[in-house]
């Protein structure tokens, strides 16, 4: 029977296994080797190697409701968009709440974990771990859960940049970018327009002497700002939206590049990207078409090659004198302390069951949580793998044959390949809605439609037509919350609450009304 879990990480993924372990009779002892929790979402002045970073200017991409975990609805008077202390301050809150610090042994780096010599019967792993001071420790437990991400080891491909060791300025990866400071006046080149490569172009661009984005492929660019001023990601991302998409794909991507063209021409900008606008996660960026438009940011294509100050474009065009390159050009994914060869590279992703589950286990007594990437937030998907992943371990769901799972492993890979621009440095992407449904299918807490619309309508329309917000997955089965319900009916509320700062309560009244039903009643997003 299983009773301890080790959690290897105490950011977002491994906060909510360490909550859902409790919720199940578990015992949690996590392993942290920073001092505090929050994982990427802890700026620190000097980033350590080995650890995920973010610079001082990052403001989350997903609103507030849709990354939250599905039994603690953010706090209404924090913006729909948090800069990243506000995000951490939340994490804290949910930590503080469920009691969950007194599990985490911070300062802990796990230097192995191994299977124990008797592991086709026990399924124990024995978990090595070194204290900052050195000292070693080995324990025992009974199923793993590793909730590290894959934001620490930085992809820097120098050899696709012939002429860069001579490079007469500096360069560096974008994990190392912090803010604009010691920019001044430089001509910075930027290289990649991933959501780093958006960011720090603009951050650059409002002090150096000008920025170059250099793009091999562009990339579609939406706004956390939606229709009617709401956060982008509510609007369009309900569970119709979802069935309408699955029903007309082509004309839905059309429809939503058109939209896209009318707020500013992709061509036009130099971003048109070679893949459809559901092919590939998006840039999410608010400022880059103003600083192209103001030429802060000028967009180039791929570097030919560097020579001495000079970079040379694939167009031919030279920019000369230039002070910086900033590579963010993304990430490598290791688990060093994992036993060699149980997380075999399967191509563009990780040979996982699920993306949670080694398929060569003789007990499935190891998950991986939050190792996934989709359009929308990470933390209701490691939830979720976390409360699914647990219950495989206490026996209530069991998996399939290892034949099974690894012909589901290379059917899924499949679909990801066709489905999905998919680079190597972004290999696990999802359909956020049928992942989240497929797991809660089998845990029992996938929301009954059809149910709610007949006995609570005022709930059920909003889980049909309203932002698939993670409280619906708390409004039946194991882990069943009795305030879901409420947490559904007043999610607009707190999107509205920030915004309240000069309006009368009456009017913010009317305003919430009005959100609402604009939802039920406007055409799609992508019209």
């Amino acid at each position: 029977m299983v009773c301890t879990v080790a959690v290897i990480g105490a950011g977002p993924s491994g906060l909510t296994s360490i909550k859902s372990c409790l919720d199940e009779g578990l015992e949690p002892t996590c392993f942290e080797s920073s001092d505090d929790i929050g994982g990427l979402w802890r700026f620190k002045e000097h980033p350590d190697p080995g650890r995920a970073n973010i610079y001082q200017s990052v403001i989350i991409n997903s609103s507030k409701e849709m990354m939250s975990y599905s039994d603690f609805p953010p706090p209404a008077h924090l913006p729909n968009n948090m800069h990243h202390p506000q995000l951490l301050s939340y994490l804290r809150l949910y930590a503080q709440t469920f009691d969950l610090f007194k599990h985490i042994y911070f300062q802990t780096t796990v230097v192995s974990v191994r299977q124990r010599p008797d592991f086709p019967v026990s399924g124990q792993w024995e978990v090595e771990t070194e204290r900052r001071e050195g000292q070693r420790e080995i324990q025992v437990f009974d199923a793993v859960m590793v909730c590290t991400g894959h934001f620490t080891q930085p992809h820097l491909p120098l050899n696709d940049f012939p002429g860069i060791e001579e490079f007469e300025g500096r360069y560096f990866h974008s994990w190392e970018y912090l803010s604009a400071e010691g920019l001044q006046g430089k001509r910075v080149v930027v290289v990649g327009i991933g959501n780093s490569g958006g960011d720090i172009a603009v951050d650059a661009s409002r002090v150096a002497e000008q920025v170059y984005l250099s793009t091999r492929k562009g990339a579609w660019v939406v706004s956390r700002v939606g229709a009617g001023g709401l956060p982008g990601d509510l609007v369009g991302t309900s569970r119709l939206d979802r069935l309408v998409q699955k029903l007309f794909p082509s004309w839905i991507t059309m429809m939503m590049e058109k939209k896209l063209n009318r707020t500013f021409d992709h061509r036009l900008y130099g971003l048109q990207p070679k893949h459809r606008f559901f092919a590939q996660i998006p840039v999410v960026n608010d400022d880059l078409p103003g600083r192209i438009i103001s030429g802060r940011v000028l967009v180039k294509p791929n570097i030919r090659e560097i020579k001495g100050s000079s970079v040379v474009f694939e167009d031919g065009s030279v920019v000369e004198k230039v002070d910086v390159v900033v590579f963010a050009t993304g990430y490598n994914y290791d688990f060093p302390f994992l036993p060699s060869g149980l997380l075999t590279n399967g191509g563009h992703r990780l040979c996982l069951y699920r993306h949670v589950f080694p398929p060569g286990l003789a007990r499935p007594s190891l998950a991986v949580v939050g190792f996934i990437c989709n359009l929308g937030a990470i933390n209701p998907l490691a939830e979720m793998q976390a409360r699914w992943a647990i219950h495989v371990f206490k026996g209530l769901l069991t998996l399939p044959s290892q034949e099974a799972m690894l012909q589901d492993i290379k059917r899924d890979t499949s679909t990801l390949q066709n489905r999905f621009a998919c680079l190597e440095r972004h290999p696990l992407q999802v359909d956020h809605i049928p992942y989240m449904d497929s797991m809660a299918e089998e845990l029992g807490v996938r929301p009954n439609l059809l149910g709610l619309l007949l006995r609570e309508p005022g709930v059920g329309l909003r889980v049909l037509l309203g932002p698939c917000t993670p409280y619906q997955y708390r409004l039946r089965g194991p882990g069943q919350w009795d305030g879901a319900r409420q947490a559904i009916l007043t999610q607009w509320e707190r999107v509205a609450q920030p915004f309240r700062t000069r309006m009368p309560c009456i009017l913010f009244l009317l305003i919430i009304l009005e959100m609402f039903l604009q939802l039920l009643w406007s055409p799609l997003v992508v019209n």
